[in-house]
């Protein structure tokens, strides 16, 4: 783990793999941190490729601004380009999980110069999901619990409560070990920075149906409790490049745990295809 200090804020970032490979920057959602790559990257680095895992703002200690508005898309995107010109990185294969995908797309869509390929996991293109958010009633059933996490104060309190049984209780079915996760969001004003990017959510923004033209792969799990079928296939519409999507039978919305070997599998071939 190194220390990168950029747009006066420090971020913990993983680097590792071949020195000379093609560099992957690894995007985390909520409420992981960058150690969610830790079984895929070894499949990466086995194929030549180097990777870039940043713990994003609010989840870096030294990355954790108050203000709600320091959380919008623009400035995680910001940051992410940030971390690549520190690092000496001029373009990147880049890959999102969850809200690491919102920042994914938003950097595909507008500063597509400084990517080489993308990989959406889990979160379609913001326009996809915006749309199954207004249209689908099952996917406004599953997207219900956002209207807590944007409550300041109350989302902290239930989320941390009897020990942060909520929190953990987001890993129980797919029996993915959540300490790593739940407990540096203990921490104080971690866990309200990671709930600052739901607070920070604009739709007319984030639903930007702007479209993406880079090659493009869309990894989704048929059972994301998130995500449904509406939203994920309403993505290819928003790709003009090269698009694949891949569909993950009975994995969960952890798709980088449950099925780190199928992920890497679908990166690699994605970042192959230029």
């Amino acid at each position: 783990m190194i220390r990168v200090t950029t747009r006066g804020l420090t971020f913990d970032v993983d680097v590792a793999g071949p020195e000379d490979g093609p560099p992957v920057l690894l995007l985390h959602g909520f409420p992981e941190n960058r150690h969610m790559w830790a079984p895929v990257v070894p499949f990466l680095h086995a194929a030549g490729l180097r990777t870039i895992a940043p713990d994003q703002r609010g989840y870096s200690p030294g990355a954790r601004p108050s203000e709600v508005e320091a959380y919008h898309v623009d400035e995680l995107a910001a940051d992410a380009l940030a971390l690549l010109d520190a690092l000496g990185i001029d373009r990147a294969h880049v890959v999102g999980h969850d809200w690491g995908a919102v920042v994914g797309w938003r950097l595909a869509a507008h500063h597509a110069a400084r990517v080489l390929t993308w990989t959406a996991v889990s979160v379609p293109h913001p326009a996809a999901f915006d749309t199954a958010v207004r249209d689908d009633p099952d996917q406004q059933r599953r997207s219900s619990y956002i209207l807590l996490f944007r409550q300041q104060g109350k989302a902290e309190e239930v989320l941390l409560a009897d020990d942060a049984a909520r929190l953990r209780r987001l890993f129980d079915d797919a029996r993915v070990s959540s300490a790593r996760y739940v407990e540096p969001l203990r921490e104080p004003g971690a866990l309200t920075a990671a709930l600052n990017w739901y607070r920070a959510y604009n739709r007319r923004v984030s639903g930007d149906p702007t479209p993406v033209s880079v090659p493009t792969t869309f990894v989704w799990s048929d059972g994301d409790v998130a995500i449904g079928p509406t939203a994920a296939h309403g993505c290819a519409a928003h790709v003009s490049a090269d698009y694949r999507m891949v569909t993950l039978g009975g994995v969960t919305h952890w798709i980088a745990e449950q099925a780190p070997a199928a992920l890497a599998g679908a990166i690699i071939d994605r970042t192959r295809s230029v």
